[in-house]
């Protein structure tokens, strides 16, 4: 138990649950996905919901049941709910941080910018913050902030209602009623829903999880001893980019996206030290030579004019997303570019015009 994280759970109820019947087809707010997100990173230990109960009656009980703490922010005359909530919210999370040092994760639900602060201020105190929040109703100034950001409709576990057509598919129901009747031309209608489930988010590109990935795995090696392992890397893509899910990529597990990547031979895995967290390397391609024709051939597309050493390394990985000048024994990539020129298979000069090495095939 003393490995797990401890979590403190912190609802800005209002915000989250009119975020969802807004935003994901009226649907109701359902706590279990969180709740069990939640259990898959740490041993939740505070659960509290910020706000007026007397417009969440139902909802009161369903959080009720899963042991979160209500607290009651009544409507006052000349007060804002809202304002009070977000406040009550912000003075109890740094109360809790100061007070119980073993809480060593914070998590937000919500999609309010003005909660940025916070966060912050949680991470100088050295606590990792998780944020949710319902996609559409999430600031984009939030998730950037947070070291996860768990967008709330992509939870396992909530099922988002199909959207309605324009105009309301029940009000020509009724308009029709009496000819229905005779000719019965409901089933007609259907085919007008079956397109909906098109319109889910597709899956994201996985040459550029690729790219990602190697090039994760290519800063960590420079960057540290050597060794990479799974966790680390996971933590590290979370900080290139707190929304980042292996979900989104069709992967049930952060495992079986690195099986896949190494079946690709993006990268390669090797037993760890730690029972279930493989060591993450990149696999090796070729020699020095295979590295300087790689980079002529780059050049050579893009025309008489050569390309700018900024953004170079780019367009070899869009090649090859494995490509790291450091497994090729260079401490950057300016210094194996002129390592190449210098042998020879392309040409480097400094160009004041645009204040950066143009790099040229020879002619």
């Amino acid at each position: 138990m003393d490995s797990e994280d401890r979590i403190a759970l912190f609802l800005d109820y209002e915000n989250l649950a009119l975020g969802a019947r807004d935003n994901l087809g009226g649907m109701t707010f359902d706590f279990r996905p969180i709740a069990d997100a939640l259990a898959e990173r740490g041993r939740v230990v505070v659960r509290r919901a910020y706000a007026d109960w007397s417009f969440f009656d139902e909802d009161r009980r369903m959080l009720t049941r899963s042991h979160v703490e209500l607290i009651e922010m009544p409507q006052r005359m000349g007060a804002s709910r809202k304002n009070a909530a977000d406040i009550k919210m912000a003075v109890d999370a740094m109360e809790l941080a100061f007070e119980r040092e073993y809480i060593s994760t914070f998590v937000l639900c919500t999609g309010d910018s003005d909660f940025t602060p916070l966060v912050h201020k949680l991470r100088g105190l050295n606590k990792r913050v998780i944020g949710v929040g319902v996609e559409k109703s999430t600031s984009a100034l939030l998730p950037p902030a947070c070291d996860e950001f768990l967008y709330y409709d992509r939870l396992e576990g909530v099922e988002v209602p199909a959207a309605r057509t324009r105009g309301g598919g029940r009000p020509a129901t009724r308009a029709a009623e009496p000819d229905q009747r005779r000719s019965q031309p409901a089933p007609e209608s259907l085919p007008e829903a079956l397109p909906e489930p098109s319109q889910e988010p597709p899956v994201r590109d996985s040459d550029a999880l690729a790219v990602l990935v190697a090039q994760t795995v290519a800063g960590l090696q420079g960057s540290s001893s050597g060794e990479v392992t799974a966790s680390t890397l996971k933590r590290t893509l979370l900080r290139k980019d707190p929304t980042f899910s292996e979900s989104d990529y069709g992967f049930r597990a952060f495992g079986e996206l690195l099986r896949h990547l190494a079946g690709r031979n993006v990268i390669e895995l090797v037993t760890g030290r730690v029972k279930g967290d493989p060591e993450v390397a990149l696999p090796e391609h070729g020699d020095q030579e295979a590295g300087f024709a790689l980079l002529r051939s780059v050049v050579q597309d893009a025309g008489d004019g050569g390309a700018a050493l900024s953004g170079l390394k780019n367009q070899l990985r869009r090649v090859r997303p494995d490509f790291s000048e450091k497994k090729l024994g260079y401490r950057t990539f300016l210094q194996f570019c002129k390592a190449a020129a210098t042998s020879g298979a392309v040409q480097l000069r400094w160009t004041p015009e645009v204040d950066d090495y143009l790099v040229t095939a020879p002619s």
